[in-house]
């Protein structure tokens, strides 16, 4: 049967979905999953457990707009579908001098919420083209959205025992975006949990963020949150467990076996700055802020300013073995 028959035979949902799966895989996004939009009730009570925790530290975002963060149509009146898409971004290389202070790998390269949300926004215009009037927004990584819990859902992995998604086939290493719009299309189901009785993640953590049994993070002792989201001074009790980390940590990801499924990235806006990977501890310790502003330009490592960074780099020197 030819292509534009096969299409034709479909029926609406079934064409739209693969039309959207489509695209989406030309604009460069690994795996697109699906589900149907609507309240998530197993997910808030857990979302509210954590937060009764006070595993969120001094993240006082993430306690606003609860309703919101568990119930897609709140975000999007109307709201039929929620788009997860999996974008990749394990670097060919990383940074040459073990004695240099470290940075997340998703630091590399351009800032993803604006590569993203470019790109779904194409999407987006994609399906209006086509389809008729979709009405929708995107999110990446930038409003009330439990995207992990959106992307298990929809079957793009299962979120493992270091609280990350998991891809059988592609590791961890991904950006997560969604599309969250008022077109009925067919839904993906999720895969099954693979970690198994694998403990890695939990022992290798340095600062014990990990629960025990696994699957649930305390963020205020996580190293990207000390690094990152932090404003205030470092406690000195995890001056022996930073790990030389000045910027986000990958220790949980490093550790876990999937990621040997782990390739590297295609896209031009993820490679560092031609300087970025050459830099020694001497250069870090050195670091000027107008060296600070060309090495990350657009990247993500600017939500720690300058002074964050020396802040951190400073924090690793003073507590240095």
């Amino acid at each position: 049967m030819p292509y534009s028959n096969y299409l034709h035979a479909m029926s609406n949902t079934e064409r739209h979905t693969q039309l959207l799966k489509e695209e989406a895989a030309r604009l460069g996004f690994a795996f697109v999953g699906i589900s149907r939009a609507g309240f998530m009730e197993p997910e808030a009570r857990r979302l509210e457990a954590w937060l009764n925790q006070g595993y969120q530290g001094k993240m006082g975002y993430l306690e606003n707009h609860f309703d919101k963060r568990v119930d897609p149509t709140k975000l999007v009146p109307g709201a039929r579908s929620v788009v997860s898409l999996m974008y990749n971004y394990y670097p060919a290389e990383t940074q040459r001098d073990p004695e240099a202070p470290k940075l997340a790998r998703y630091a590399y390269g351009k800032d993803y919420h604006f590569v993203l949300k470019h790109k779904l926004k194409s999407l987006l215009y994609y399906l209006q083209e086509e389809i008729g009037e979709v009405n929708g927004r995107v999110f990446v990584d930038s409003a009330p959205v439990l995207e992990r819990d959106w992307a298990g859902r929809s079957g793009l992995g299962w979120i493992g025992k270091n609280t990350m998604l998991i891809h059988p086939k592609a590791g961890s290493y991904f950006f997560l975006a969604e599309l969250i719009i008022d077109l009925e299309l067919e839904p993906d189901g999720p895969v099954k949990d693979y970690c198994g009785t694998c403990t890695r993640c939990i022992d290798a953590c340095p600062t014990n963020a990990i629960a025990e049994e696994g699957y649930e993070m305390d963020g205020s002792k996580c190293i990207s949150y000390l690094t990152i989201e932090l404003r205030e001074a470092i406690e000195d009790k995890f001056g022996s467990q930073m790990e030389n980390w000045m910027f986000g940590c990958d220790i949980c990801q490093e550790v876990c076996p999937w990621n040997r499924f782990s390739k590297p990235h295609e896209e031009p806006e993820f490679e560092p700055h031609p300087d970025l990977l050459d830099m020694t501890r001497r250069d870090w310790l050195e670091l000027t802020e107008e060296t600070f502003r060309e090495l990350f330009r657009k990247s993500p490592v600017k939500r720690t300013k300058y002074e964050g960074l020396k802040r951190n780099i400073a924090f690793l020197e003073k507590h240095r073995e």
